[in-house]
This record gives structure tokens, sequence and C-alpha cells, in this order.
């Protein structure tokens, strides 16, 4: 299948086009999670430099420590905070009172906006109902699609999980899989919910879920060849992430099992086991870009009073497939760290 994102699925306007921006600066620079405490970059290119006053915007994600999806994330925000003019605040913390905690404290340094992620969207509503009183602008991303806009939240960058999880559930009946289990390595986050319950929904064969502690990869990598052992009727492991796929695939040889792996989400080591034939396929939902779009947006509305989607619609940065037929269009920006 070719990697080109399902646009206008269930009549959600897509402003994919706009990868074409973020495909002008690639100057972020890699970082980890950021963990509880809160870490500045954004750096102003002599190249590129806007004309406009200096801004501050915090980014505060549910990122767990060393998950490498969200150093893409932040490399994306980082490359528009250094184009726009921007500092750059990035904090995180995966417990949803304390990521509420770090919008706080965004909202006490009187930031000029903040990017947030919605993993757990009823723990950050009060935080959120602050920085609308402060006059503080505010975007979601990555999660939360469902719930951003009762949430008060400008705009929203990120793929249709429920989408995205029908169209993995389809290609995974063109595969002649029968039986899958999909790993969710955070139990209660809604947006890895409704990945699994999308895959259901279409896959034809049977599917049931399996919850893993998401930070604690040998307890990962145990509890997945354990349900391989029990039921050797599991010819599919679908996973959440790109760290998931690649313990699963050590899971297959302890287990002795013929199952295969596909996933959501890349990074480099992933795309190198899809060349490699470890991997099956992967939904890449553009982690950068959606880092990027949100920073973007929140200097083009102070400073334009412009809405990406119109203020009404999210605006979608995925699914696309990546499997053997086109890895290599994305393998250098992968190497880089920016796929």
């Amino acid at each position: 299948m070719n990697h080109t994102p399902l646009l206008r699925a269930r009549g959600i306007t897509s402003v994919t086009a706009l990868a074409t921006a973020a495909a002008l600066t690639l100057a972020g620079c890699s970082s980890g999670s950021g963990g509880k405490k809160s870490e500045e970059g954004g750096t102003v290119a002599s190249a590129g430099k806007a004309s406009t006053p200096r801004m501050t915007i915090a980014m505060v994600t549910h990122a767990p420590a060393g998950d490498t999806f969200w150093d893409i994330i932040r490399k994306g925000a980082e490359a528009a905070a250094a184009k726009d003019n921007v500092k750059l605040i990035y904090s995180s913390d995966e417990s949803a009172a304390n990521q509420a905690n770090l919008v706080q404290n965004a909202i006490d340094q009187k930031v000029d906006g903040i990017a947030v992620t919605l993993a757990k969207p009823d723990a950050m509503k009060n935080a959120l109902a602050k920085a609308e009183k402060a006059g503080i602008p505010v975007v979601g991303l990555n999660s939360g699609m469902d719930q951003w806009k009762e949430q008060g939240v400008l705009e929203f960058f990120g793929q249709d999980e429920s989408v995205a999880g029908q169209a993995f559930g389809k290609k995974l009946n063109e595969t002649g899989a029968k039986h899958a289990i999909c790993v969710v390595q955070v139990q209660g986050h809604v947006g890895l919910e409704q990945r699994c319950a999308g895959v259901k929904k279409t896959f034809e064969g049977r599917t049931e879920n399996l919850y893993v502690n998401g930070t604690d990869m040998p307890s990962v990598k145990s509890t997945i060849t354990a349900k391989l052992k029990q039921d050797s009727s599991i010819d599919q492991v679908v996973t959440l992430g790109a760290p998931f796929a690649l313990t699963a695939v050590q899971s297959l040889s302890d287990a002795g099992s013929k199952a295969k792996v596909a996933t959501f989400d890349l990074n480099k080591d992933l795309v190198g086991a899809i060349k490699d034939g470890d991997i099956e396929f992967a939904v890449d939902q553009q982690p950068y870009l959606q880092g990027y779009l949100a920073v973007d947006a929140l200097w083009l509305y102070r400073n334009n009073g412009n809405y990406m989607g119109g203020g009404e619609a999210p605006v979608l940065t995925g699914p696309a497939f990546v499997d053997k037929s086109n890895v290599e269009t994305v393998a250098e920006f992968a190497a880089k760290g920016t796929r």
C-alpha cells in the first residue's frame, strides 16, 4: 500500500499539505523525553528568523521516559520554534495529574501559548480551564482528537486513532492473519484503546487485547512471550509503538512462534526491521509534523489570528502505511530522527 494518508475519513477535513512547511526546516536537535523537569529549547536559527516579537510557548506531553516517539515530536516543535522566534519550554510526565501540574506551571510562567496532549483528558480539564481564564491560547496534539473541542482547545493536530485502527484491521485482512493480539502499553489511554477497537471493528479474524506495563520492557517481553506460548493459534501481534514492536519480535523468538508483527508508529530501528522483514508494516502518524504544526499554529494565532483547520476540524497528520514497498522513501529521514 502506498505511503498516503487516509484523507477525509469520517468527513474530517485533512490539512496534510502543511507537511511542506515542515520539510523546510529540519533544524531540531535530538533530546530525551524531558521527564518531569521543564527544559528550554528553540534557539533562533539565523536563516528564516521571524521578524515578529519573541514568544514563549510551553509544550506539555504525557511522554514516558525513554520512548523515542516523543523525541520526534520534540524535534518538530524545536524546528518550528527556531523558525518563528519562539522560546520553547518542553516538559512531560506520563502521570495525568503531574501533566496537569506542568500545565499549571506554564500558566504561572505567563507563557504566550501552550501545546498539550490529551491522553487522559478528564485529568486535564481544570488546568486547561485555568489557561483559558488566563487568556493563554491552547492547542492539542497527538492524543485527544475526540475531546479537544469540549476541552476548549483551539486546534488539534494528530490522527484519528479509530480510523487508523480500522485501516490497520483491513490491512491485516490482506495479509491473511486470523488471530491477533493487540498489545496495549498504557491501560486507560483513550488513543491506544481506540486503535485496538478500530482494528477489531474491521479485522475479519479474532482480536483480543493484551495489557502490558509499558514502562518495564523486560516485563513487556515476558508477557507477550507467555501469551504466545499459551495460545499457538495467535498468528499476528499488533503493537501500538515502535519499541514494543521490536520487543515483540524478541518474544516471537523466545516463544518459538511463527506469528507476525505489525505496529503503529515508526523510529529508525523500526524502519530497519521493516527492511529486514522482521516487521510487516507500520502506521506512520508523522509525529514530527504534529510537534511542528502545534508550535507554528500558536505563532500564527498570536501574530495573525489564524486557525489551522478553521478551528472546527482537526488537522490530520496520518495514518499512512510504511512497508517494504516504500520504506526507502522514509529511511533517510528516520536516520535523522525526524520520521
